[in-house]
């Protein structure tokens, strides 16, 4: 459908999940980490809890971002402990999870929206001391970077660990069969359990999908690592188990092809993602939809470093037309920086079919219609971006629509600053 000076792409129908699914417009809700779950037991010296479920304020934040027609992806959900253990944030392997999530889906379908789970396994960005568990990776390769922390401190400590105190051990293969079926199981909880409408899997930010995919994390000389083709087969094979176990209509990817966050250096960029894409596309044709990150977005540099991390590996002008154009038919959706400066004419040009907003979606749970109408957007408290907090409202729904706002003298009138560089700090505890 051809957009009008009225209407433009972003505000008319896409059909996602291979036609099972119609948005009313193509603005969606980025996965978002909030840590705002609440603990399942009282944390003692004896027993700390590990664990967090979503309850009724969680359930309004996801329902007052919620549209008709809308869709919504949730904050990243670790398909087991030893995948997770962030405080604050939520799984999908407790009955308590269960009962939670349903709640969600409930409030976002009761406005006419859908709302897809992302899952999200940490791999080696989490630490034993967290989860109680080892962490796992690809190979038992070491942090870096000597003296990076963990964002948080341990269960019962007061200080925070180093990430090269407490390396991963290496995946078995039995092991990585081990953690393709809680995925699988996770999942099922999710569409039959929930409701949700589909998955999406979190193969980006060097968490454990892309730590297979990633050179300088991935040193395994098996049918997993080695080369190129053999690095992406872990994330083949799991986005192949998903696809029987929801359907594949049912299932998404999330991709950062060009990161550099949670130490992701590896080298090989375009033969790795770009062999990854063509197995996908073959081998699971009907996939929901595809989401990218762009290339000069970044959680951790600005855009001059990450453009000369760029140049050192020959890409200064990469963007992800070859990623469209191996996906064909299949939606392709982008996220990174954008605002309400910067989207007009993007879809129209037929780069993307949709557009994923975050910050700015944090700030207003009316954005959608502040987009359409040209309203001003209200800034966002950086501090509040992660929990957890003991007044967890704050930052998190307590951000008003245009209709109440702008009887307040304190509306931002429009954007300020460098939308697309954030700190470290901040970042750390993103999924």
């Amino acid at each position: 459908m051809a957009s009008t000076r009225s209407q433009p792409l972003l505000f008319q129908p896409l059909k996602i999940a291979n036609g099972t699914i119609e948005l009313k417009h193509r603005v969606i809700l980025a996965p978002l980490t909030r840590n705002r779950g609440v603990p399942v037991f009282e944390d003692t010296p004896e027993k700390p809890n590990r664990d967090w479920y979503p309850d009724e304020l969680v359930t309004e934040y996801y329902q007052q971002r919620a549209t008709e027609g809308g869709l919504l992806i949730s904050e990243g959900l670790p398909p087991s402990l030893q995948g997770g253990g962030m405080p604050g944030t939520t799984g999908l392997y407790l009955p308590e999870h269960i009962v939670g999530w349903k709640k969600v889906v409930e409030a976002v379908h009761a406005k006419g929206g859908y709302i897809y789970a992302q899952l999200w396994h940490s791999g080696r960005t989490t630490i034993a001391p967290t989860t109680g568990l080892p962490s796992v990776a690809p190979s038992a390769v070491k942090w870096d970077d000597p003296n990076e922390e963990y964002p948080y401190p341990p269960p019962g400590h007061d200080k925070r660990a180093k990430y090269r105190d407490h390396p991963p051990v290496e995946l078995t293969v039995s092991d990585i069969k081990r953690v393709i079926g809680e995925y699988c199981e996770a999942a099922r909880r999710a569409v039959e359990e929930c409701g949700f409408d589909g998955v999406e899997v979190h193969g980006g930010n060097g968490y454990l999908p892309e730590q297979f995919l990633s050179s300088n994390v991935n040193m395994r000389n098996d049918d997993y690592g080695g080369s190129p083709e053999k690095r992406c087969r872990f994330v083949v094979e799991l986005m192949e188990e998903l696809a029987k176990t929801a359907g594949q209509e049912k299932v998404a990817l999330r991709l950062s092809p060009f990161g550099l966050f949670n130490q992701a250096r590896g080298s090989q960029r375009m033969g790795t993602w770009s062999h990854l894409c063509k197995e996908l596309k073959t081998k699971i044709p009907h996939m929901s939809y595809v989401s990218f990150i762009e290339p000069r977005y970044e959680q951790v540099f600005s855009t001059a470093e990450k453009d000369s991390f760029l140049g050192s590996w020959g890409l200064e002008t990469v963007d992800l037309s070859h990623f469209r154009k191996v996906f064909g038919d299949t939606p392709f959706f982008s996220a990174g920086g954008w605002y309400d400066g910067n989207f007009s004419g993007v879809l129209e040009s037929g780069r993307y079919d949709a557009l994923l907003f975050g910050r700015w979606f944090i700030s207003n749970p009316d954005l959608v219609r502040r987009l359409r109408e040209g309203l001003p957007l209200r800034m966002y408290e950086r501090d509040r971006f992660y929990g957890p907090f003991p007044d967890r409202e704050r930052g998190y729904t307590d951000y008003t629509a245009w209709d109440v706002e702008k009887e307040h003298s304190a509306t931002v009138d429009g954007i300020k600053g460098d939308v697309a560089t954030t700190s470290t700090v901040e970042v750390k505890a993103s999924a």
